[in-house]
């Protein structure tokens, strides 16, 4: 995941300062030399001047440059964005305009910007801190989200490579430190015993289960290759193949495999 800024952002967040609108200079330039940046910003105390909406422009744009600290420029600014009421449809400076083209620029980045102005990433999961929290949250994000659908399904390639990475902690299982995508999910799912091969297929109705969980595989195989042809926050679209509903059917069939793996961990682990 890359860092929350880039053109479109600056240009955004710039718009949401215009007419004077936003923080006032001090505190612009609080944030600016707390996160690094006084030298990039172009701001004259004794002229008064540039603008605000230029100020951020030009520092947003230097943090490409030099994105060690981009990330958190953005959290503080933001957050005396929130202070200020930016956010706030009963403030008098509120700009809904500006405010939904900010969200579609970080969305374009890879970044979730909500109504109350409070920032995330879309598709990355921190199992560290997050663990199987962050893995239903997710799922719930995904089900219920409509728009942007190459984002979308690069955000569920995500969720279902760190459901395998979950599930292969969970039981105790170190992967080598390259595996990728498919490796981690036939382990995951060998060792939950959701490998084709696995099911009895002796037992009633067997053959059909055995489809099944073949298909569930299937489709997380292709969320991966599908993902790896139209990327995410890089300027690609879906191939010309896929609609915006289609890939939205693909999104939360990913949903349902990773729910269905969660919950066979749970039985395998006893919760």
């Amino acid at each position: 995941m890359g860092q929350p800024v880039s053109p479109e952002i600056a240009a955004a967040v710039g718009r949401i300062f215009g007419g004077g609108a936003g923080p006032r200079h001090t505190v612009l330039t609080t944030v600016f030399t707390q996160t690094g940046y006084a030298s990039d910003d172009p701001y004259d105390p004794m002229a008064q001047g540039p603008s605000k909406e230029i100020r951020i422009r030009t520092v947003l744009l230097a943090a490409l440059g030099r994105p060690q600290r981009a990330h958190d420029l953005v959290d503080r600014l933001l957050a005396e964005m929130r202070a200020h009421g930016s956010f706030d449809p009963s403030h008098e400076q509120y700009d809904i305009a500006a405010v939904r083209s900010a969200q579609q620029a970080f969305q374009r980045a890879g970044w979730k910007l909500d109504d109350a102005g409070q920032l995330r990433t879309i598709g990355a999961i921190d199992l560290e801190t997050g663990g199987r929290v962050a893995l239903d949250e997710q799922i719930d994000r995904l089900k219920a989200a409509t728009d942007d659908p190459g984002l979308l399904i690069g955000t569920a390639k995500e969720l279902l490579e760190s459901t395998a990475k979950f599930v292969l902690q969970e039981v105790g299982f170190e992967p080598r430190a390259n595996a990728d995508f498919s490796e981690l999910w036939h382990l995951a799912r060998e060792r939950l015993g959701l490998l084709p091969q696995q099911v009895d297929i002796s037992q009633p109705g067997g053959p059909q289960i055995r489809k099944i969980v073949q298909s569930a595989w299937t489709l997380a195989e292709q969320v991966n290759e599908l993902r790896g042809l139209q990327g995410t926050g890089h300027g690609r679209t879906l191939p010309s193949g896929v609609s915006a509903e289609m890939a939205q059917l693909v999104v939360r069939e990913a949903c349902h495999v990773a729910e269905f793996t969660l919950r066979a961990l749970d039985r395998a682990i006893g919760h």
